[in-house]
């Protein structure tokens, strides 16, 4: 006979498969769902291409990274600077040779929308050549 002052042995928790389905707790997304996109809060910077088109000089690096929250006339600055262009003169950005964005468009949306192989490729000019 067993001593009446132990203490009885507390049951051991037995696991079946049913509590350890998450299903019975909290049902799953079905796998069509996408996950929520939360990648645009997550790229700091983007790959740009800058190719010249027209009378414009050429550019020795074409490649270069750019923080992803940039307007795009702050890479249209850039290139004024980085080519010495007198005051007057004005730089055009297209993208993908198709239309000229907005200078106050980021350049996350455009690579988010336009963006192929993990860069972003623009054309500049001095003059207007598409759109």
């Amino acid at each position: 006979m067993s001593d009446p002052t132990e203490e009885p042995e507390q049951p051991q928790s037995v696991q079946t498969e049913e509590a350890a389905s998450p299903t019975t707790e909290e049902p799953q997304k079905p796998p069509s769902e996408p996950e929520p996109q939360h990648y645009h809060k997550t790229i700091k910077v983007i790959d740009i291409l800058l190719n010249a088109t027209g009378n414009v000089p050429i550019m020795k690096k074409r490649k270069w990274a750019v923080d992803a929250n940039k307007p795009i006339m702050w890479i249209m600055q850039f290139i004024h600077k980085y080519l010495k262009l007198d005051a007057e003169e004005q730089i055009f950005l297209y993208v993908n040779q198709t239309f000229a964005p907005a200078p106050d468009q980021l350049v996350r949306n455009l690579y988010e929308c336009h963006g192929t192989n993990g860069k972003l490729v623009l054309y500049y000019c001095k003059n207007q050549a598409w759109g």
